[in-house]
């Protein structure tokens, strides 16, 4: 397939897109849950994949109810996951030669994730390819998160290429929700979810891995 526009730039989800954090993510979720005496639902935390903290937090509590020690829960999470991720997360397949492709292009390119700076440096740092990156956007740097379009407009703002011009990749419902209200060209690649409906109607094309990502962009003219 042929994408609608040129693409000038390329604007990367983080979790579950370029490093495999997800499942990690939902095994810390749940095991913390039980640790505090609870059930976490695999469908709950699915409606948490690429949301703000705030509106995780508002789908704990309303799942497990006002009395949930979300503090405390918290502080379990943060145990878990600083000891699974404690050499940094795996980078999807396709992540460094997809990056090369974009540096034999001379294309521009940022993240824009609903986590803070200091896991982007945690999970994409012991790889080597966060300087490949020449903006991030991370939890600080806007508003509004996914879905949300602000996260994907300032990373356009800071690569100084339109919205209309940046291809976005991304694996989470929310994300893609996001990056098509910027008016991006969407690309989804799913990882725990899988594409629906909606998000084949959002998405230019829902691709099976960054490999494939870069094939359709070697194609382009």
């Amino acid at each position: 397939m042929i994408l609608p526009r040129a693409v000038l730039a390329v604007v990367f989800d983080m979790d579950g897109l370029l490093c495999d954090t997800e499942v990690i993510f939902r095994d810390v979720l749940m095991d913390a849950a039980r640790d505090l005496g609870f059930e976490l639902p695999l469908a709950v935390f699915h409606d948490m994949i690429g949301t703000p903290v705030a509106r995780s937090n508002a789908l704990l509590m309303q799942h497990f109810g006002p009395g949930f020690a979300l503090p405390a829960y918290h502080a379990a999470v943060n145990v878990r996951a600083t000891k699974a991720l404690a050499h940094g997360a795996a980078l999807k397949p396709g992540v460094v030669e997809l990056l090369d492709h974009l540096d034999e292009r001379a294309l521009p390119r940022a993240i824009a994730t609903s986590s803070g700076h200091a896991s982007v440096r945690s999970h994409l740092g012991p790889s080597g390819v966060l300087p490949r990156f020449n903006a991030v956007v991370a939890r600080g740097d806007y508003v509004e998160g996914k879905p949300h379009p602000e996260p994907f407009l300032t990373a356009a703002g800071r690569l100084s290429v339109a919205p209309s011009s940046c291809l976005a990749l991304e694996d989470s419902y929310n994300g893609v929700r996001a990056a098509h209200a910027a008016g991006m060209m969407t690309i989804m690649v799913p990882d725990l979810l899988e594409a629906t409906a909606e998000m084949e109607a959002l998405c230019v094309h829902v691709a099976a891995s960054l490999h494939e990502v870069r094939i359709l962009l070697r194609a382009q003219p």
